[in-house]
């Protein structure tokens, strides 16, 4: 997908990894990740919770083409049916739609023994002029499952929640015997987000709740 986006040159103002102040439930996260009954997978599965609106609606007419489909401003977005059944999941991504305009959303799914080969999104960064950005939420992470940005571990426990520097190399390897489930939020970089990830990278961002 082609996109014009440009640098607004001040990729070192965040640092690559910053640890926001959340700690969300994950007896219930898990719970109702469970009850969806999702069944078996291979490799790697992404399970949309939120998407363009004509895509989950297709009685919905399809938005015009756009010169950059980045930031997501080119359609609108709605909740799928899964994410309707799934109250305390909504909770968690209202906390950042009451502030903030959420885009994609889904549950990202990798099997037991599976490897994400390194990557970038160029896309998903801070420093870039238009764009969103990615949060992630694990909900099942054993610790022989490992998130690597540049080169080291990002230590990402179950409930916490983080903001990660996508436009860099990243991987991850599932090296344990069962899948691993995160929730991803991608929103647009308001003065609301920018200042949350500042302040949580100031102080250290440790968990609340």
């Amino acid at each position: 997908m082609k996109t014009t986006n440009q640098s607004s040159g001040k990729k070192n103002s965040v640092k690559d990894r910053v640890r926001l102040p959340f700690f969300f439930d994950t007896e219930k996260m898990i719970k109702e990740y469970e009850d969806l009954g999702l069944g078996p997978f291979t490799y790697y599965s992404a399970v949309p919770l939120r998407g363009p609106a004509h895509i989950v609606d297709p009685s919905l007419p399809m938005p015009p083409p756009s010169d950059n489909y980045a930031d997501g401003s080119w359609t609108d977005w709605l909740d799928t049916p899964i994410l309707k059944e799934s109250p305390y999941l909504k909770s968690v991504i209202d906390t950042f739609a009451d502030n903030a305009q959420v885009t994609l959303v889904r549950l990202l799914r990798l099997a037991a023994g599976s490897t994400v080969k390194e990557h970038t999104d160029p896309t998903l960064g801070l420093h870039i002029a238009k764009s969103v950005i990615r949060l992630t939420v694990p909900i099942i992470s054993k610790k022989d499952v490992t998130f690597y940005l540049n080169g080291t571990a990002v230590p990402m426990l179950p409930g916490e929640c983080w903001y990660m520097r996508l436009t860099d190399p990243h991987k991850v390897v599932n090296a344990g015997p069962t899948e691993r489930v995160n929730l991803t939020i991608d929103l647009q970089p308001n003065k609301w987000v920018r200042a949350l990830v500042a302040e949580a990278e100031k102080a250290d961002a440790v968990p609340i709740g």
